[in-house]
């Protein structure tokens, strides 16, 4: 049995491979919020697949569903820069910067 990350679910030899942030309330309340509107609006679209709904109404639930993702991922991002980036520079840790272009770079694909 192989073990996987109690964070983000990857194989891991350790079973903890990802680093952690604890949130404070409000940023944690807000970005679970947004995730489940956004769990909504998929149940919504595969409802609508299973009631044979027209292609193009769907095609617009979904334009609308990544829209919701695109704007998760700014605010996430602005936080992670805000704090973590921040704070890894101040206790000179440079990597991080690598690590936020890596991720930037990934989001732009």
């Amino acid at each position: 049995m192989e073990n996987r990350c109690e964070v983000c679910n990857q194989k891991d030899e350790n079973s903890q491979c990802c680093k952690t942030k604890i949130r404070e309330e409000k940023e944690y309340k807000d970005l679970m919020n947004r995730l489940s509107r956004i769990e909504g609006q998929v149940r919504g679209i595969k409802k609508m697949v299973e009631n044979d709904a027209y292609c193009p109404d769907i095609l617009i639930q979904v334009s609308a569903i990544n829209s919701a993702l695109n704007s998760f991922n700014k605010i996430l991002l602005e936080n992670h820069i805000k704090t973590c980036v921040t704070e890894n520079i101040k206790n000179g840790d440079s990597e991080v910067v690598e690590e936020l272009v890596h991720i930037l770079q990934k989001l732009m694909k």
